[in-house]
């Protein structure tokens, strides 16, 4: 009987003997290391490789607690994660790895080693810059999510798809981290950088108006079943080398609005920017590296809206979707949810619970403070006025750069 018929906390050693167990061709007899690189909140990651390291795979496991919180948790996310990454490889096979094997007995997902590319949050906080990121984003992204769309779909496809990937125990999570707490804060989970309470306060708890527009955003996120979404599409989830971006982890994936990945992303190139902006001294290093991520910023969005456009003209089989000038409304209302996501993803980033590295890199408060408060108003700036512009990428530049103003 095999030691893997339940879920148990696997050690490197297990993963080991996992790995002979379950994939005995893969290696063969070769000495075998393993460590564990995850740096998640939720699953445990462990690269396998031979001892020359010149073959290797990872191993994703799921248990049934969080691996940050120790609540318990449901490791459905990763048969998920595996079905999903199926998929999008087929629909975009260059930019998203193999999948060797998917065990619901131990929740793993065993997969291709991407190790020689590098960690494009890591990368961006470099300042490091990649020709092709722009175009891979967006072929990515106009593939995986408008070719699960109703528009290209057969109906009883997409909402066979709606049903095995409901996914609500991380769409809840979605729903609290980014669409709840950094306005309401009911449970006072947000963790606000000393300086900025007062700041905090009165742009984001005491604003009604903006109130009003998470309300619709949260709405959307909850009810447009629209494309089968990555639904954490951030920077940390993709790795880059010279000419190859591959996209990982889409353990959040459900029907959900299209403009919620494609915000996410820009989000994070926006931190990029910004980053960039308060941290940079080298003038000359600084506009190098802040003219490339506004260009990666306008070029994804709109090879993204011409990809989109066009797999919609030439694949639609709807007449009604082929009414003239359909295609661009509807990629034109991606946009607009594109930018209110991509200004809730900012905001939850800064005052709340689940940070990233662009901001906790930072620790002198007379560098972090105005960082701050230059992202939270430019990201009330895409929310507030999504619905008249931000359909490119120029728009984000712009507003970001009067937010600069603003704090100075």
């Amino acid at each position: 009987m095999s030691k893997y018929d339940h879920n148990f906390s696997m050690t490197p050693q297990d993963t080991v003997a996992y790995v002979r167990e379950k994939l005995p061709q893969f290696f063969g007899g070769e000495k075998l290391t393993c460590r564990e690189i995850g740096d998640g909140n939720i699953n445990y990651v462990f690269r396998v490789a031979t001892a020359d390291g010149g073959k290797s795979l990872i191993v994703k496991h799921a248990e049934t607690t969080s691996r940050s919180s120790g609540k318990e948790t449901s490791t459905d996310r990763n048969r998920i994660e595996a079905e999903i990454l199926q998929i999008e490889r087929h629909l975009a096979p260059k930019h998203v790895p193999e999948i060797y094997l998917y065990d619901p007995v131990m929740c793993c997902v065993v997969m291709e080693d991407i190790g020689d590319h590098e960690n494009l949050r890591d990368a961006l906080l470099a300042h490091k810059t990649f020709p092709t990121l722009a175009e891979d984003m967006a072929g990515f992204m106009a593939q995986t999510l408008i070719r699960t769309s109703d528009l290209i779909l057969p109906a009883d496809v997409k909402k066979a798809y709606t049903k095995q990937f409901l996914n609500p125990a991380m769409c809840e999570i979605t729903e609290r981290l980014v669409l709840t707490d950094p306005y309401k804060n009911p449970q006072g989970r947000n963790r606000i950088f000393p300086g900025n309470e007062a700041f905090v306060q009165e742009t984001l708890y005491g604003d009604e108006a903006l109130h009003l527009e998470i309300a619709r955003l949260k709405n959307s996120f909850q009810s447009k079943a629209q494309c089968l979404i990555h639904g954490d599409l951030h920077s940390g989830s993709v790795f880059v080398k010279p000419g190859s971006t591959k996209v990982l982890d889409p353990e959040f994936a459900f029907y959900g609005p299209a403009g919620y990945d494609v915000g996410n992303i820009i989000a994070h190139f926006v931190f990029a920017w910004a980053h960039a902006e308060f941290t940079v001294a080298d003038r000359q290093q600084r506009q190098v590296f802040q003219e490339w991520m506004a260009q990666t910023i306008d070029k994804t969005l709109a090879l993204f809206a011409e990809e989109a456009g066009r797999i919609i003209r030439e694949n639609c089989a709807d007449p009604v979707f082929a009414t003239p000038r359909f295609a661009g409304w509807y990629v034109s209302d991606i946009l607009r949810d594109t930018a209110g996501y991509a200004g809730t993803e900012i905001i939850r980033r800064v005052v709340g619970s689940a940070k990233f590295n662009y901001v906790e890199s930072i620790t002198r408060p007379e560098t972090r403070i105005p960082m701050e408060r230059a992202c939270i108003r430019a990201a009330k700036k895409f929310i507030l006025g999504r619905e008249s512009g931000f359909q490119r990428g120029s728009d984000y530049i712009a507003a970001l750069k009067d937010a600069v103003k603003e704090t100075n």
